[in-house]
């Protein structure tokens, strides 16, 4: 029967440097137990806070401790000194990385559904508009949030439903605070020629992967094929340097002999 772990204990640490500015710092060293905040190093209030009666304990014997204390303080200091970097990491905009594809192709009863996708950018604020022939395009738009991938970095997908006609443009605009200027991403079809390049690649590609496969087939069978050919036979010679005989077995190859002395 699996083991519950319903009543368990899951307890964590966590360190918290926030700042508006390098002048400006708060940090904070703080433990919890199954969610709950059980206390805290303050340093605005420079010293430990319990929130239970064993915690508020423990917080007092803390601050009686000058060495936590001159510790806790050299902590905000190593704070203090990387927000410069954190600052200047935030402050450098990264370019979205932009698809635009057709999801569904449009038929008599459906019509086509377009994505427009940007990954990896920062900061967070960004638009994007779908243009039809050149126009802004509203009906039937759906986008999803800012996504964080967790690393700074975001992604954000645009939905649009279209009835697109043969030589009508649907495009993505993108505007972000890494580009000068709004970015226009048009699709572009996928024409028979189109098609059967993408055919040829996926044949070629395929080619090279079959051809180390077989070569390594035709060794293998090749190489059994030798060895089935091997024979070996004993007999009896009078060595020179021993004065006495000895048992020599051979090992005949197809094309050489190979001598073996086993005393």
């Amino acid at each position: 029967r699996p083991q519950s772990f319903y009543n368990a204990y899951f307890g964590y640490g966590v360190i918290r440097c926030l700042f508006t500015s390098k002048d400006d710092v708060v940090y904070l060293a703080q433990v919890y137990l199954n969610k709950m905040l059980l206390g805290q190093y303050n340093s605005t209030l420079g010293k430990y806070v319990g929130y239970t009666k064993k915690t508020k304990e423990i917080a007092d014997n803390l601050n009686k401790n000058k060495g936590f204390l001159e510790h806790e303080k050299k902590n905000k200091e190593k704070c203090r000194t990387n927000i410069p970097l954190v600052l200047d990491i935030l402050s450098r905009p990264v370019k979205p990385i932009v698809r635009l594809r057709l999801v569904e192709s449009a038929d008599s009863k459906h019509p086509g559904l377009f994505m427009c996708s940007a990954y990896n950018f920062y900061p967070k604020q960004i638009k994007l508009t779908w243009l039809k022939d050149g126009k802004e395009a509203t009906s039937n738009v759906t986008s999803t949030d800012e996504l964080p991938n967790g690393n700074w970095l975001y992604q954000i997908h645009s939905y649009i439903e279209i009835s697109s006609k043969p030589g009508e443009k649907i495009s993505c605009m993108v505007e972000h605070a890494s580009l000068t200027e709004p970015k226009v991403y048009d699709w572009v079809p996928i024409t028979e020629a189109g098609k059967n390049k993408i055919a040829v690649g996926a044949a070629g590609l395929l080619l090279a992967l079959v051809f180390p496969i077989i070569g390594v087939i035709f060794y293998k069978r090749k190489a059994t094929s030798l060895f089935s050919q091997l024979t070996f036979s004993t007999t009896e010679k009078c060595s020179p340097f021993l004065g006495h005989p000895v048992l020599v077995k051979s090992l005949v190859l197809p094309v050489l002999d190979v001598i073996f002395v086993r005393l």
